[in-house]
């Protein structure tokens, strides 16, 4: 019978322990195959492409975005906040593991104490002063039974591949806002551009007007409408170039940099080289290239250990425990081998009666884990849909392109002839400038098709995670 004692023990102890009460399934986490979004990337028919590169930028051919975008990863005070909380969450997985290993300490004092007269201390101590001392080294241990140690590891851990998946989203999302102002400046550039060609067009329109008025042919009330055109054409450019130099003070600033810097900024060459595609091994992949994903899944690891550790909480602990030390009264006798003290054995400590703090405890970590497993879930039909969108936008954008090529042709056969037809006296001036103002409306459709494009490339690598990929998967948590 004595050998069955302990397992006796531990039983009634496991028996003793306070309640869990019902406990609720915990939430599934989605995968890529309950989002199916094969078929619609299939009826975009997109070109096959590999996944971004980690320095995707260098594919628009301009060392002065490659430049830029340097300095602000280097000098972003977004990105080094973020990698401040990988360390801190790095320190906190190093205090969790530290409770999976032996402690040791060591406590050396010398007090002077006077004790009473009136007590249970016998003489010639009694009523006098004399020195305290001891000096002592403990040793202890918590036996790991139930996994509670491990668990809270496994959630630092978590809560540190999570921020560490966080810093490279902030490090894509910084990217991502420089290189879309970037591109909105090369836009600028653009439509400066063709205010320019606006103006001249309208010079050359008011030349002719005047001409045909010197020849009698016209009013001067053709010759008015003619003036009004060219000031408000340069009104325009004065406009674009206010909001170039506002652009560029921008750019500055994204890069980490002050408004003179801004000064130095010149024309982007942006230059899109490749054809908007999708890799193979999406949308399976997806979950794995996409920053923002990584980390919430880190999260759901890290809520799942916080649960199993609340778990824990309700069984017994056992705790090694072992001292060895010296003590004696002065000090001429604390190194005798008398003044040795040792102490060693087990502690075990079990809850019985808490008020229900345990249950409450734990059911707030399931239900955090929840709320951590809902919030990946959410995000991950979020990224196949954000994927499907930028393949369906450059899907239509192409046909676009095409009919507004063909329309803006139509435009400028239509402006020569009328002008032609004014020329030779055989069209009106209300002509021309209706044809004119086509022209114009056309260009600028055309130009804001091309920053469509450069936008929608921008957002298809983003939506691809920007180069991303997670260094390890977290492992499957406990339901």
């Amino acid at each position: 019978m004595k050998p069955r004692l302990p397992l006796l023990a531990l039983a009634l102890l496991l028996g003793g322990c306070a309640s869990m009460g019902p406990q609720s399934e915990n939430e599934p986490i989605r995968g890529p195959e309950a989002v199916p979004v094969q078929g619609a990337i299939a009826a975009l028919q997109p070109v096959r492409a590999g996944w971004p590169g980690q320095d995707w930028w260098r594919s628009y051919g301009d060392p002065q975005l490659i430049a830029l975008v340097e300095r602000a990863r280097a000098n972003s005070p977004t990105l080094a906040a973020a990698q401040a909380r990988v360390r801190a969450a790095a320190a906190i997985e190093g205090v969790a593991a530290a409770a999976l290993g032996p402690q040791a300490n060591f406590a050396a004092r010398s007090t002077r104490t006077h004790f009473s007269a009136n007590s249970n201390i016998p003489k010639p101590l009694a009523g006098n002063w004399a020195w305290f001392s001891d000096a002592s080294l403990g040793l202890s241990y918590e036996v790991d039974f139930w996994g509670k140690n491990g668990a809270a590891v496994r959630a630092a851990a978590g809560r540190l591949n999570a921020q560490e998946a966080e810093a490279q989203a902030a490090a894509l999302a910084v990217t991502v806002a420089l290189v879309q102002a970037y591109c909105r400046l090369d836009q600028l550039y653009v439509q400066r551009d063709l205010a320019e060609a606006a103006l001249r067009q309208r010079e050359q329109i008011q030349m002719l007007v005047a001409q045909r008025v010197d020849a009698q042919l016209d009013s001067r009330a053709e010759l008015k409408q003619a003036e009004i055109a060219v000031p408000l054409a340069r009104a325009q450019l004065a406009a674009l170039d206010e909001t170039l130099a506002l652009q560029r003070g921008q750019i500055a600033a994204l890069a980490g940099q002050g408004p003179d810097a801004a000064a130095a900024i010149t024309r982007p060459h942006i230059v899109l080289r490749r054809q908007a595609g999708v890799p193979d091994d999406l949308p399976a992949a997806l979950l794995g290239r996409r920053p923002e994903l990584v980390a919430l899944r880190w999260r759901v690891e890290a809520a799942s250990g916080d649960t199993e550790v609340a778990r824990a909480q309700f069984y017994p602990t056992l705790n090694l425990s072992a001292l060895v030390g010296l003590q004696s009264l002065g000090f001429s006798h604390l190194l005798e081998g008398g003044s040795r003290t040792v102490a060693a054995g087990p502690v075990f400590t079990l809850p019985l009666l808490d008020g229900g703090r345990l249950r409450g405890n734990l059911g707030l970590r399931k239900a955090e884990y929840d709320f951590a497993v809902d919030q990946y879930n959410g995000a991950v039909v979020e990224a196949m849909r954000d994927v499907v969108a930028q393949l369906t936008s450059l899907h239509w954008l192409a046909e676009r392109m095409r009919e507004e090529d063909a329309a803006l042709d139509a435009a400028e056969q239509a402006y020569r002839l009328a002008e032609q037809r004014y020329r030779s006296g055989l069209g009106n001036f209300l002509q021309v400038l209706l044809a004119d103002t086509q022209v114009i409306a056309q260009r600028r459709n055309r130009a804001e098709l091309a920053a469509r494009a450069q936008e929608l490339d921008l957002n298809l690598i983003r939506a691809l995670g920007g180069g991303y990929a997670q260094a390890s998967a977290p492992a499957t948590p406990t339901r």
